[in-house]
């Protein structure tokens, strides 16, 4: 095994299981519902699902894009099943959650990309579990302004589009986005008055230089969130890890992040999107109310 494909003693997450991994687990089956915890490998799917936590994934689990670092399944996906928000929602209810995250694979067949199932979702969840926050971590609509008014006008607590990686790796990782559109997609949102978040990898060959430009351009807009992770290949057909960052770096991302003007930056080796993402919201309702 190559030096650069032997993972670091820091990247070692503990084994799933315990009572109430297993209970979020046969919820989430019985339910017949999608978690981006397993479609995506998530490395850290035993120490959240033994917090009673679960980033749900709707529309499906077939992406109709086929970005190069993600292990979610891509193809033709099905049609959209309409009774999906309110099983997410009993979920929530059942899982006793005070802070939900939904997300969704992309769903370019579509006309609004989801936009409407994304909206039934945070209401539902509003309707059956009051005082649930409700975060959504949204695709980009193609670029549909009226599919993204749909997601706003539900108005999550939190609304999360993240740019994954830094611009010059766009044509490299993720063909079919567009880093200038995942933009207009924060600055809406963050026009509108909602809470915004965005998270990025590093270990593809980005630059500190890279790194940095874009911290500042989400401090203009200004993003509230941004979580920083280390890209890990889910399968050798996904693009190679070019580095891996240790923690100390990341430390050291968080505290330039914050310096230019990011309120939170939530920074370490395998930190994904909706990591403490609970803790995150406290966070922004404590600092709301001094």
């Amino acid at each position: 095994m190559s030096q650069i494909n032997r993972r670091p003693a820091w990247l070692k997450v503990r084994l799933s299981g315990g009572h109430t991994y297993r209970t979020v687990k046969e919820l989430v089956n019985r339910s017949r519902l999608h978690t981006v915890c397993q479609s995506a490998r998530c490395p850290n799917i035993g120490e959240c699902w033994a917090r009673r936590t679960a980033t749900f994934m709707i529309l499906g689990d077939l992406c109709t894009r086929n970005c190069r670092f993600c292990a979610v399944r891509t193809g033709k996906p099905l049609g959209v099943d309409w009774e999906e928000p309110f099983r997410v929602a009993r979920a929530v209810q059942e899982l006793n959650l005070r802070h939900a995250v939904i997300t969704s694979v992309t769903r370019d067949d579509l006309p609004d990309g989801g936009a409407e199932v994304f909206a039934r979702t945070i209401r539902e969840i509003r309707s059956m579990v009051p005082g649930c926050s409700v975060e959504v971590l949204i695709p980009d609509f193609q670029g549909s302004p009226d599919a993204l008014q749909t997601v706003i006008e539900a108005k999550p607590d939190i609304l999360n589009h993240n740019l994954e990686v830094v611009p010059r790796l766009y044509p490299k990782a993720r063909p079919q986005a567009d880093y200038q559109r995942s933009l207009w997609v924060l600055k809406t949102s963050r026009q509108a008055g909602l809470v915004t978040k965005t998270g990025i990898m590093v270990g593809l060959g980005e630059t500190r230089k890279e790194l940095e430009t874009l911290f500042r351009e989400l401090a203009e807009i200004p993003v509230d969130i941004l979580t920083i992770g280390q890209y890990l290949q889910p399968t050798p057909k996904h693009l190679p890890v070019e580095r891996y960052y240790p923690p100390e770096e990341f430390q050291e991302l968080k505290q330039v992040g914050e310096a230019m003007g990011i309120f939170h930056v939530e920074s370490g080796p395998l930190v994904r999107s909706s990591y403490h993402a609970d803790e995150q919201i406290r966070k922004l309702e404590q600092a709301a109310q001094r």
